[in-house]
């Protein structure tokens, strides 16, 4: 099981939303680039990184701070927020990101998931948020017509490296994730699934472990509020 200590940017500060809600988010007082540290020094390999301002204007605007993360670190990175062309995601792997996670642009246009994937072969990770099984886009403001499992099952012949499913209703409230609706998911996908929204404890991390096709876990609030520590956090993380 890889644990994925969170990290979302905006503003070059560590921020937290709840529901992927701009106007109620959480500013924590350490840069980025010292929480990617403090998760180094406790032994994380792994970092999943949203960059909220690129979500919100479509531009890598944090590109040199991601760059500096990998450069100083050594982690092993998954970067997502507003990456919507081929252009974004040379330049993110260039810099030494080990997956680049596709939303919106993804599910809104499906040439260009299988672009991506037939350019950067295993480097391309799919972000699917859903919300009463629905696909929410564009920065979860929008809620699709299109069913989560049946957006998957057209999509799973791509090559998309790795899936990191999202309860939108669970992200930031620490209520549990979704166990149920990511079982469904990760039991028709043809690539692995990461566990997204709503980690509260480490017995969510524990109940992660048995799941069939489940690579790993986001843990993001629990971390900042202080409801689950580095150092027991670390121990589950093979």
């Amino acid at each position: 099981m890889k644990i994925f200590p969170a990290i979302d940017i905006k503003d070059k500060k560590c921020v937290r939303l709840v529901k992927g809600d701009f106007n109620n988010k959480t500013e924590y007082q350490m840069s980025p680039e010292d929480q990617a540290g403090r998760y180094k020094n406790h032994g994380f390999k792994n970092i999943h990184i949203v960059d909220l301002d690129g979500a919100l204007t479509g531009k890598m605007i944090n590109l040199d701070t991601i760059q500096t993360i990998v450069d100083k670190f050594d982690l092993r990175v998954e970067i997502g927020g507003g990456i919507r062309n081929i252009d974004s995601i040379k330049k993110y792997i260039d810099v030494g990101v080990e997956k680049v996670i596709l939303g919106s642009a993804a599910i809104k246009d499906k040439n260009f998931l299988k672009e991506a994937c037939e350019k950067f072969p295993n480097k391309i990770a799919l972000g699917l948020d859903a919300k009463d099984g629905y696909l929410a886009i564009s920065g979860w403001k929008e809620i699709s017509n299109q069913l989560t499992l049946d957006y998957l099952k057209e999509i799973n012949d791509y090559g998309v490296s790795r899936l990191i499913y999202t309860d939108i209703d669970r992200d930031g409230m620490k209520q549990s994730p979704n166990f149920n609706e990511t079982m469904k998911v990760a039991e028709i996908s043809k690539c692995p699934v990461i566990i997204s929204g709503g980690v509260s404890s480490i017995g969510d991390i524990k109940k992660a472990k048995n799941l069939k096709n489940v690579e790993g876990i986001i843990v993001g609030k629990a971390i900042y509020d202080g409801d689950i520590k580095l150092e027991e956090l670390v121990k589950e993380d093979a």
